[in-house]
């Protein structure tokens, strides 16, 4: 059974999406449509901009929300997914694809979590960190006994967990981690806590659009970030996508049981090759590869 999986923040890079514009008229379409959305020229930044220009959270997101989203709808009758699913801010993307969410309303709503999480960011300093070769348990539990606000933010696969919170916790759990056997526990160039209660303002924000926007059943269950489980019922969806921001991206877990469904094909419909890295990681027995 075939899966699509998108991926989230981070696998942008200049030039992302340009190839498409200028070979299918699909893409130019949905891309000028962006720009027009948006209010600003997003595919200049994404085609020509800098680095630096592509990593502000504002850009980022509706950037590889947008390069994800056309990716699919330009493979025509070749999009036809069992289920999908995306890592954090690809589950947008894959709402989109699976038809739960217009594509107006995808790239609204993205664009709303991107700036309300930038703003939290400014307001209430956080960081994260990648811990590699422990037990998730065992980074549970690290993350329990510290004094402050960390957590594990995105289960990615075995081995590889990313923790979020206060950067005075985020570091003493590093070193507490490191203590403990982990082969790393790398900081990343994030600009807040992801996936931590420390987003809980840009939840609030988030949630407000959320229950303005209408959503219908989409054509194939999602499997949902939060819990990890498929989901067909639009409200379902709405609370799972409004819980997402303060909560963990359970990807391994979501992985293991598209594969327990029946998913023995997944295809990553966007930028960077990071889900198919981690999806064989989490079984090797499955074909896991972009789209070309």
């Amino acid at each position: 059974m075939k899966a699509f999986v998108f991926p989230g923040q981070g696998a942008q890079f200049v030039g992302m999406g340009k190839d498409l514009y200028e070979s299918n008229p699909l893409a130019k379409q949905l891309f000028d449509k962006a720009d027009e959305v948006l209010g600003f020229k997003i595919t200049e930044i994404m085609f020509n901009g800098t680095a630096d220009e592509l990593k502000q959270t504002k850009v980022t997101q509706p950037a590889v929300f947008l390069h994800s989203v056309v990716t699919a709808m330009c493979m025509g009758d070749e999009f036809k997914p069992a289920m999908v699913a995306g890592h954090s801010l690809g589950e947008f993307s894959a709402l989109v694809a699976a038809g739960a969410l217009s594509f107006e309303d995808g790239l609204k709503l993205v664009y709303a979590r991107a700036l309300a999480m930038q703003k939290c960011c400014e307001a209430v300093k956080g960081t994260m960190a990648a811990i590699i070769g422990l037990p998730d348990e065992k980074v549970e539990e690290v993350c329990a006994g510290i004094d402050g606000t960390v957590v594990p933010a995105n289960y990615n696969c075995p081995g590889q967990l990313v923790i979020s919170g206060e950067i005075d916790a985020v570091n003493a759990a590093c070193e507490q981690l490191k203590a403990a056997g982990a082969k790393r526990a790398l900081p990343l160039p994030v600009s807040g806590a992801f996936h931590s209660p420390l987003m809980q303002p840009a939840k609030e924000e988030l949630q407000k659009a959320i229950e303005a926007t209408e959503f219908s059943a989409p054509k194939c269950p999602v499997y949902q970030n939060v819990d990890a489980k498929p989901h067909t019922d639009a409200a379902e969806i709405k609370a799972n996508l409004i819980a997402q921001l303060t909560g963990s991206v359970r990807w391994t877990a979501s992985v293991q049981n598209m594969i327990a469904d029946g998913a023995d094909d997944f295809t990553e419909c966007g930028p960077g090759k990071a889900l198919q890295g981690m999806i064989g990681r989490i079984d090797k027995t499955v074909a896991a590869h972009g789209v070309e």
